[in-house]
């Protein structure tokens, strides 16, 4: 009769199920991308209407009779325009918000999901250049799409209470039939896409990145803090970057068809007329618009992805 032993025997142990991450609809990924850009947009759209005045200075218009720092043409702007004057374009900003926000931010993640499983990517530089693919890729998707809501938006700010425009609609019309839709409502697309995958790198990929690194250091918890935190610093690293071609962009899409022959133009006239410096006109304005804006979409963000996962 043949033994066996204990040695003879292999035990198998079964290693635990691991539940699949549940993956959350890209339209729910949209959607809250743009409510919590919308929410980041009602509480400063204020500094942004500061910043183009501050950007457009030196080529007339209403923003030539501001000049000083922020809260100086802040408060002009309120005083000689009323308080209604900073929150000019604010409905094409919102419509701005759900199309371009939505797409650059809602979208990020599949994307970045997407280029991480075509190149394998796992940790370090690799990881990093997946990022900033996705980043490049739902920003320059996005204003394809938005791009006349920034036209438009930039218009109304800059255009104040003088009437210019009777409403929105109004505003789109007379773009349109003046300027046409390309030169019109697509002026500045190129200078524009170069600024928000700019922009967009600086705050999702820069946010995506130190969250990431706060958490799995354990620096701080995956929280309120840790969003906070995340935020400031893409806030900061988006207007570092992306000033100088924020300037150009909104002097571009500001100024009357003929001025200047394409973005470039409008970079070295900028720079032969004002100096280096003039690219970062409105910088304090940019900067503490961009962190505040940063601070209140991704806490709102992160907040709505946790209310939807609940519901």
């Amino acid at each position: 009769m043949a033994t066996f032993t204990t040695k003879d025997v292999q035990v198998q142990t079964r290693k635990p199920i691991v539940p699949a991450k549940k993956k959350t609809n890209l339209g729910v990924q949209l959607g809250t991308a743009g409510v919590a850009a919308c929410i980041a947009d009602l509480f400063t759209f204020p500094l942004d209407t500061t910043k183009v005045r501050l950007q457009i200075q030196g080529e007339g218009g209403a923003g030539s009779l501001q000049s000083g720092g922020v809260v100086r043409t802040l408060f002009s702007i309120g005083r000689h325009e009323g308080v209604t004057a900073l929150y000019s374009g604010i409905v094409p900003g919102l419509q701005r918000q759900m199309a371009f926000s939505a797409i650059r931010i809602g979208a990020y993640e599949t994307v970045k999901e997407t280029y991480q499983e075509m190149t394998g990517a796992k940790g370090g530089l690799n990881l990093l250049a997946v990022r900033i693919a996705a980043g490049v890729t739902t920003g320059t998707l996005a204003i394809l799409c938005a791009q006349p809501t920034d036209v438009v938006k930039v218009r109304m700010q800059a255009a104040g209470n003088k009437g210019q425009y009777k409403g929105v609609m109004d505003a789109y019309r007379s773009i349109a039939r003046q300027e046409g839709f390309k030169s019109g409502l697509y002026r500045g697309t190129m200078p524009n896409i170069a600024r928000n995958c700019i922009i967009n790198v600086g705050e999702t990929v820069v946010y995506d990145a130190v969250k990431d690194y706060f958490i799995t250091s354990n620096l701080l918890p995956d929280g309120i803090q840790c969003h906070l935190a995340s935020a400031v610093v893409a806030g900061v690293t988006a207007t570092l970057l992306a000033s100088p071609v924020d300037v150009v962009k909104t002097r571009f899409m500001n100024s009357p068809r003929g001025k200047y022959n394409g973005a470039l133009d409008c970079a070295i006239k900028t720079a032969r007329k004002e100096g280096f410096l003039a690219f970062y006109k409105g910088f304090n304005a940019s900067c503490l618009r961009l962190v505040s804006w940063n601070i209140a979409l991704w806490l709102s963000y992160e907040q709505i992805k946790i209310a939807v996962k609940n519901f």
